[in-house]
């Protein structure tokens, strides 16, 4: 099992730029793929970017097309996603998870077996 702990989430202004990190201690990355999901107040969690960690190899929620780049730091054994362009809609709390290595990405939260606890982000108008 992999511990995943979050960071780099705040308050940030239409308009404006996070980034967020995922940090995994216990085992490293290697043969996982990595996913980002948000949640907003009384919604289900949502996809929204993945990575595999062998190729970098990346799949994004199409709402964050251009805007969100998740990308992975095997040095530090982290993966960040950093959002650009960041609207109010954004406004979540952002998971990041770890699950095995898959040949495509999954959207499935069913998919990742290890998350983190958690980040907000709030994005005002």
């Amino acid at each position: 099992q992999v511990q995943l702990v979050e960071s780099g989430g705040g308050l940030v202004q239409a308009g404006g730029s996070v980034r967020l990190s995922c940090a995994a201690s216990g085992r490293t990355f290697s043969n996982s793929c990595i996913g980002w999901f948000r949640q907003h107040p009384g919604k289900a969690r949502e996809f929204v970017a993945a990575i595999k960690w062998s190729d970098g190899s990346t799949r994004y929620a199409d709402f964050v097309k251009g805007r969100f780049t998740i990308s992975r730091d095997n040095a530090n054994n982290t993966v960040y996603l950093q959002m650009n362009s960041l609207k109010p809609e954004d406004t979540a709390v952002y998971y990041c998870a770890a699950g095995p290595l898959r040949f495509r990405l999954s959207v499935s939260g069913t998919s990742y077996d290890d998350w983190g606890q958690g980040t907000q982000v709030t994005v005002s108008s």
